[in-house]
């Protein structure tokens, strides 16, 4: 898969656990782990994420409490709670909380892996049939491949990345900190200004293909993808 085209957040405490899921799910693309409930809050508050699994007992604060605050804040962010507790009053606390998939530990990996396609596919994160698409353009993350009216389009080094956060929230606008803490993430000694000449590289590309989208940039906020129709 693409890197840095789909980006996963692990909240568990237990180090085996957590590198256990993380092996599951890492074809799905980028997988950051986290070991307490602080230090993923801090993660999810950045904005930067596709979707977390969220284990309910965390040193700091706890699942559900992260799971709250989540949901007031992005609340159209996958969560799938991960947990030992099998008690239907725990299940019925996180889906009252809006969690999104709840599975109890042990689990079978095939079926975390499964649901977690199934969130991504149902916020359009992961395109039904590996494609996304806006306007004449269709992007297929698992092969890394755009296409503009069935023309491959050939994207250089982020462009694909940068493309593919766009299209993920095409109308909504994503800010320049939240591109390069996604695309390059928080510890890059990279400058910020990289966001600006991928951006304007991409335009270009994109521009040269004659697809049918426009990239507007809303000036001290960020950027926002639309499609357009020809004229």
């Amino acid at each position: 898969m693409a890197e840095n085209t789909v980006k996963l957040l692990i909240v568990e405490d237990d180090y085996a656990l957590n590198d256990t899921v993380k092996e599951t799910i890492s074809d799905l693309g980028e997988v950051v782990q986290v070991h307490d409930g602080d230090e993923g809050w801090f993660e999810i508050e950045s904005g930067v994420y596709d979707a977390v699994v969220l284990d309910v007992m965390l040193p700091g604060q706890d699942g559900f409490t992260i799971l709250k605050k989540a949901k007031e804040q992005f609340p159209d962010l996958p969560v799938l709670m991960l947990t030992a507790k099998g008690e239907i009053a725990d299940k019925m606390q996180g889906f009252d909380l809006g969690a999104d998939e709840y599975i109890t530990k042990p689990f079978y990996k095939e079926e975390l892996l499964a649901r977690l396609k199934t969130l991504l596919r149902h916020t359009g994160v992961l395109g039904q049939d590996g494609a996304l698409e806006v306007g004449n353009v269709q992007i297929y993350v698992d092969q890394h491949k755009v296409l503009v009216d069935d023309t491959e389009v050939s994207l250089q080094g982020r462009e694909f990345g940068l493309l593919v956060y766009l299209v993920q929230h095409v109308g909504q606008i994503v800010t320049k900190d939240q591109i390069f803490d996604r695309l390059w993430g928080f510890d890059s000694d990279t400058s910020l200004t990289v966001v600006e000449v991928y951006m304007s590289n991409l335009r270009k590309n994109l521009r040269q293909a004659e697809a049918q989208v426009n990239i507007k940039t809303l000036r001290n906020v960020g950027y926002t993808l639309s499609a357009t129709t020809e004229e």
